[in-house]
Formats: structure tokens, C-alpha cells, sequence
């Protein structure tokens, strides 16, 4: 996953998953591949993205060449040439003919699996620097590459990062970093196919936090439950959490369906969203609601049936959770 960091400072992520469902992402990454194959025809262009360990090839200009990468490929960064690519000074990486150039053994074996022996990498990244992945062109033979050509291509790869920016942002709450309401009303769908349960969480005394301290404090509090909540989510597959708005939030664990498992989350979050200095007191209640897999229970109705779940855990003392 990729993390872009706002002016603000808060951290907010880029899963392949999401990456593929931004709007019009396939129609734009074919016609960032078409513009590329304008510049350099003949050979292959493909868009990559990186993971923490990992290359993902997401889109080929073409399906059959003689370059022996697929769309959806996952590639040990360690065995790709992308991973020479001097990200931070954002300089291409060009090799006109690897078969020739001496040494670098590693770097020709690497292209020879893939039949690759003219190749060009143009780093992608995001505002902040941070990598996302390459822009890149192959030749099964030796090509030549001229600077004309290299800084377009360097163009297309920095406008393809501002669209990665902008749908990230119209997707993502501005203050904590988690997606907002507009991304779980237009993907709640998606994730609801495999069933699972939808955590509605509401925090407890946060009013308070505002009348005494200010709303600097709150945001400060809000910042921090979206990093607990974020961790607690980060070990369950496919999990995400959404703020709601104000001290409300929800999360998803898609798959999941045990009472035992609902209780060790449940637990988890109540028992990180309760440890705070002693001139906060602060914890939370949880309203929980399981979903099956196809249903046809809308999110409307799940998310009324959580709040009343929730209101019952509000009304047993809080710090809790209620199953609905």
C-alpha cells in the first residue's frame, strides 16, 4: 500500500484494491499507456505500483509481445530493474541495450526471464515524494531512447500522479486520514459480496474534550482514535474504517461471521480507545451488525440497525459493545 501524506500531516493510504476503483482508472491508464506508445511505438509500455516488497504490473499497452509480463503480475522488488531507480532525485532509469553493458549480472539475468533487453523507468511519485510506482517502456531488443522522448514521457508519468492525488483526497477524511462517507456508500457494495459485520462506534465524554480544552484538543484526540482504530484494522484482511463525522465511526470486517471473532475486535478496540491521560476521560461504545454474504439489506438500514445497537450500549454504561 501507498501513503500520501496532506498538508496537514495526516497519513492516508492507497490499497491496490481502492486504486483499481477510483474513477475511470482503467480508461486513464490506457490513455496514459496510448499517449506513451504515441511517443515510442513499437514497444511496450506498462504501469506498475509498488508495495512494500513488491511490484504490481496494473496495465500493459498490449496483451501479446514478446515481453513476458501480465497485467496483475506481482514481482519481488528485489528482482526488478524499477528498483534501481533513483526515486528521490525523480531521474529515469535507461538501459538501451542490458545484453551489452558490463557487469550487472543480476540486472541481466532479471531481464533475460523476462525477455526484456531495452528498457526505460520513469519514476512515478505522489506530492510528498512519496514512491508509487513507474512508468515504463521494454524491448525484447536493443532500442534507442532520446531525451525528447524521456521527458514526455516524464510528463505524462507527473499528471498520471496528480489524478492518483486528487481521487485519493475525494475519498479520504481531511482531518484523520480514514476514508470518508462518500467512499463506504459508493463501495459498500463491493465488500458487502463476501458478507462480514459493520462496526458503528461512537466515542464516549469526547464532548467534554471540545468544552474544556478547545477543538485543537479535539482534532488532536480524533487524529489519535483514527491511528488506534487504523491499527486495530490493519490486522484483519480486507478490514477498513471510515469516519462517519464528528466522534462517529465505522468499521467493516468483510468475511468475518464468528461471535468469538466479533468479540476479540470489539474488545480490542474498547480496550485501546480507553487508555488516555487521566484529564481525559475518554472510552467508547460500539453498536455491531453482521451482514450476509449477497445480501440484500442496504447500508441505510444497516447503519440504522447499528445506531440502535449502539444506543443500547450508550444506555448499559458505555465503554461497550451491543450485537444488534
Amino acid at each position: 500500500m501507498k501513503t500520501i501524506l496532506d498538508k496537514g500531516g495526516t497519513s492516508m493510504v492507497i490499497p491496490l484494491q481502492e486504486l483499481r476503483m477510483y474513477r475511470d482508472f482503467n480508461e486513464l491508464a490506457k490513455d496514459v499507456l496510448d499517449l506513451a506508445k504515441e511517443i515510442l511505438p513499437g514497444k511496450l509500455i506498462y504501469l506498475s505500483s509498488f508495495t512494500d516488497n513488491e511490484q504490481v504490473i496494473l496495465k500493459l499497452s498490449d496483451a501479446n509481445t514478446n515481453i513476458l509480463l501480465t497485467e496483475g503480475m506481482a514481482i519481488n522488488l528485489d528482482q526488478t530493474a524499477c528498483n534501481r531507480i533513483d526515486f528521490e532525485k525523480n531521474q529515469p532509469l535507461i538501459f538501451e541495450d542490458i545484453s551489452n553493458i558490463a557487469g550487472m549480472d543480476d540486472l541481466k539475468r532479471i531481464s533475460e526471464k523476462a525477455n526484456i533487453n531495452a528498457y526505460v523507468g520513469i519514476p512515478i511519485s505522489l506530492l510528498n515524494g512519496e514512491k508509487f510506482g513507474t512508468l515504463c517502456v521494454a524491448d525484447h531488443k536493443a532500442a534507442h531512447f532520446d531525451t525528447k522522448s524521456i521527458n514526455m514521457l516524464q510528463k505524462i508519468a507527473k499528471m498520471f500522479s496528480y489524478y492518483l492525488v486528487l481521487e485519493n483526497l475525494a475519498y479520504k477524511d481531511s482531518l484523520t486520514g480514514l476514508y470518508n462517507r462518500q467512499y463506504l456508500f459508493k463501495f459498500f457494495e463491493d465488500f458487502s459480496k463476501t458478507g462480514g459485520v459493520l462496526f458503528f462506534l461512537d466515542l464516549d465524554g469526547f464532548k467534554n474534550i471540545n468544552d474544556v480544552y478547545g477543538h485543537d484538543a479535539g482534532d488532536l484526540v480524533l487524529r489519535e482514535v483514527s491511528s488506534r482504530i487504523q491499527h486495530c484494522v490493519e490486522s484483519q484482511e480486507e478490514a477498513f474504517a471510515v469516519r462517519l463525522g464528528g466522534d462517529e465511526f465505522i468499521v467493516i470486517f468483510p468475511r468475518m461471521s464468528s461471535k468469538k471473532e466479533i468479540d476479540k475486535y470489539a474488545n480490542h478496540l474498547l480496550e485501546d480507545l480507553n487508555k488516555w491521560a487521566t484529564e481525559r476521560q475518554l472510552s467508547a461504545s460500539i453498536g455491531v451488525v453482521p451482514y450476509a454474504a449477497n445480501g440484500e439489506t442496504a447500508l441505510d438500514a444497516l447503519l440504522k440497525n447499528a445506531d440502535n445497537a449502539l444506543y443500547r450500549a450508550k444506555a448499559a454504561g458505555k465503554n461497550t459493545y451491543e450485537i444488534f
